[in-house]
C-alpha cells in the first residue's frame, strides 16, 4: 500500500489506531522522494533519514502515551523554503542564502511540530518568493508531476509538487500574490491562502510585509482544515498577527451550502481566460447552485488595477526587506571585493538573481525621491479602492467563485522571456491579498491536455469557514485525481 497517497486525515487516523507506525510512513515518504525527486526536483532539502526516523519515534512515542493526539500525529510534510527551521537549511532557493541555517524556527512550523507532524524536507521555490512557476530558482527547476514538461507554478511550486507526486502527505506555503493557490491550480491540489494575521509570520523570510500569508497545501479541504487548525495562532513575536476567537476550522466541512449566496464577477470572464478553464470554473459554480447556493453575476470593479498596484507595493517592500542580505553577518559573502561597497554589490550582485534584481530595482525605483507619490502612494491609495470594492461585494455575497489562473500550467520556459507575460498571470489571485481576504483553489476538472484545473473561492476577512464549507460541499462531488507520476513505483530500500 502506497502510504502517500491517503490524505493527512486519513495517513493520521490509521495512526492513531495503529494500523500503522509512524516510522512506517516517514520510511514510505523517504522511498517516495527517492523515487521521484529525480523527475520532479520538489526539495533543496531533504532531511537526513536518521534524523526523520529519531523524530519518527519521538512523535510515536507521544502518541503511544496518550499525550500527543493531533490529527496530523506522524504524518510526514514538507516545509517551503523561505520558513526558518533551526539548524536546518533555510536558503529561500537563492545563492545569496546557499549556506543559511537559522537559530530559530518558524512559528507556524513550531505549531505544526506541536501537532506531531514530522518533516521531510525543504521544498524548492521561485528565489525569494518572486515568480510564478518555481523557474527562478537557484537550485533548479521544480517540474509539474502531470507534465515534467510544464512548470508546478509558483513561487510555492515545490510544495505544490511535492503534495502532487506523493512524495509527502502536505506541505506548508506562503501566498503573496497567489503563490499558494495558482500552484495548487496548475499542480491539481488543494491550497488555502487564510486572511492577513490568522498565521504568524514570525519566522517567514518576508517578501513582501504587508501581502505574506503562511498556509496549507494538500488533497483536499479536509487536510488544509486541520493544518490551518494546527498553525494558526496569535503571536506576540508578530505585530501583523491576529487573536481570532475561534481556531476551530474544521467545524465547517459539512456537505451544505443552502441559502449560501455566491457571487461570479463578470470581469474575470473576459478576454485572456482560456476556453476550457472557464467552461470547467462555470460547470463547478453550477454544481454548487444544484446543491442549493444563489449563483449570480456581478460587476467588481478596478480589476484591472489589481497587477499594477500589486507590483508597485511589493517590489517596494521587497526592496526594503532584501537590504538586509549584504554579505556582513551571514550567508554567501564574495571572495573578490576591495573596500565595504564593493563587497555589498559584488555580494547583492553575484548572490541575487536576475528576477530578484528586477523586482528590487523598480521598488527601490518608486520609493524614490520624485518618484513615491506619483508610484508607491498612488498604488496604495489604489489598494484601499479594491478592498472597498471587495467590501461592497460582500454586502450581497457571502463568496466568490472565479478562475485562479488564465491558463493551465504552460510549458517550462516559456514565462521567463516576457515577465509581463507572468505578472498578467495573477490576475485573479492578486486582489485577494491587497485586500487581506481568505481564498482557496480547488482542483475542478482537467483540459483536454490531461493537465488540472483549479476554481478559486474568495471569502470576506475572517470568514474561512464559509469558505471552506463550501469547498467541502463541492470537493463531495468529485474523487481526487492522482497525477500520473504519483503512480511510479517505489523502492523501499
Amino acid at each position: 500500500m502506497n502510504l502517500m497517497s491517503l490524505t493527512a486525515a486519513e495517513l493520521g487516523r490509521k495512526i492513531k489506531s495503529g494500523e500503522i507506525s509512524v516510522r512506517e510512513a516517514a520510511e514510505s515518504s523517504l522511498a517516495a522522494i527517492r523515487a521521484r525527486e529525480g523527475d520532479v526536483h520538489s526539495f533543496v532539502t531533504v532531511v537526513d533519514e536518521e534524523a526523520v526516523l529519531a523524530r519518527a519515534g519521538e512523535v510515536q512515542k507521544q502518541i503511544s502515551e496518550g499525550t500527543l493526539d493531533s490529527p496530523l500525529a506522524g504524518v510526514p510534510v514538507a516545509i517551503k523554503d523561505n520558513l526558518c527551521t533551526r539548524g536546518l537549511l533555510t536558503t529561500c532557493s537563492s545563492r545569496i542564502l546557499g549556506n543559511f541555517r537559522p537559530a530559530y524556527t518558524a512559528e507556524a512550523v513550531l505549531n505544526l511540530e506541536k501537532a506531531g507532524a514530522v518533516i521531510v524536507g525543504k521544498a524548492n521555490m521561485d528565489e525569494f518568493a518572486m515568480g510564478s512557476t518555481t523557474e527562478t530558482s537557484y537550485f533548479g527547476v521544480t517540474k509539474n508531476p502531470w507534465n515534467t514538461e510544464c512548470v508546478p507554478g509558483g513561487s510555492s511550486g515545490g510544495s505544490c509538487a511535492a503534495v502532487a507526486a506523493e512524495e509527502c502527505s502536505c506541505a506548508l506555503g506562503s501566498d503573496t500574490g497567489g503563490s499558494i493557490r495558482q500552484p495548487s491550480s496548475f499542480c491539481g491540489v488543494t491550497g488555502l491562502k487564510p486572511t492577513y494575521g490568522t498565521v504568524s509570520r514570525y519566522g517567514l523570510i518576508a517578501y513582501g510585509s504587508s501581502l505574506d500569508q503562511i498556509g496549507p497545501i494538500a488533497k483536499d479541504v479536509t487536510d488544509c482544515a486541520l493544518i490551518l487548525e494546527a498553525v494558526a495562532s496569535h503571536d506576540k513575536k508578530d505585530s501583523t498577527s491576529v487573536k481570532r476567537e475561534d481556531y476551530r476550522f474544521s467545524e465547517a466541512l459539512k456537505d451544505d451550502v443552502r441559502g449560501m449566496k455566491i457571487g461570479i464577477p463578470r470581469d474575470y470572464f473576459g478576454k485572456g481566460l482560456d476556453s476550457e478553464v472557464k467552461e470547467a470554473v462555470l460547470k463547478a459554480a453550477k454544481i454548487l447552485e444544484e446543491k442549493g447556493a444563489l449563483v449570480e453575476e456581478f460587476d467588481l470593479s478596478l480589476v484591472e488595477y489589481a497587477i499594477p498596484a500589486y507590483y508597485v507595493i511589493a517590489s517596494a517592500e521587497a526592496s526594503s526587506n532584501l537590504a538586509r542580505f549584504d554579505g556582513v553577518k551571514y550567508a554567501y559573502r564574495s571572495e573578490d571585493f576591495a573596500g565595504l561597497h564593493q563587497m555589498y554589490k559584488r555580494t547583492r550582485s553575484e548572490g541575487f538573481g536576475a528576477e530578484v534584481k528586477r523586482r528590487i530595482m523598480l521598488g527601490s525605483f518608486v520609493l524614490s525621491s520624485g518618484y513615491y507619490d506619483a508610484y508607491y502612494l498612488k498604488a496604495l491609495r489604489t489598494k484601499a479602492l479594491i478592498k472597498q470594492a471587495f467590501d461592497k461585494a460582500f454586502e450581497a455575497y457571502d463568496l466568490i467563485l472565479g478562475p485562479v489562473a488564465p491558463t493551465t500550467a504552460p510549458k517550462l520556459g516559456e514565462s521567463l522571456g516576457d515577465p509581463i507575460k507572468m505578472y498578467l498571470g495573477d490576475i485573479y489571485t492578486i486582489s485577494v491579498n491587497l485586500a487581506g481576504l481568505p481564498g482557496i483553489s480547488v482542483p475542478c476538472g482537467l483540459d483536454k491536455s490531461g493537465m488540472p484545473i483549479g476554481m478559486q473561492l474568495i471569502g470576506d476577512c475572517f470568514q474561512e469557514k464559509k469558505l471552506l464549507q463550501a469547498a467541502y460541499a463541492y470537493e463531495q462531488t468529485r474523487a481526487y485525481e492522482h497525477c500520473p507520476l504519483a503512480q511510479k513505483g517505489v523502492s523501499e530500500s
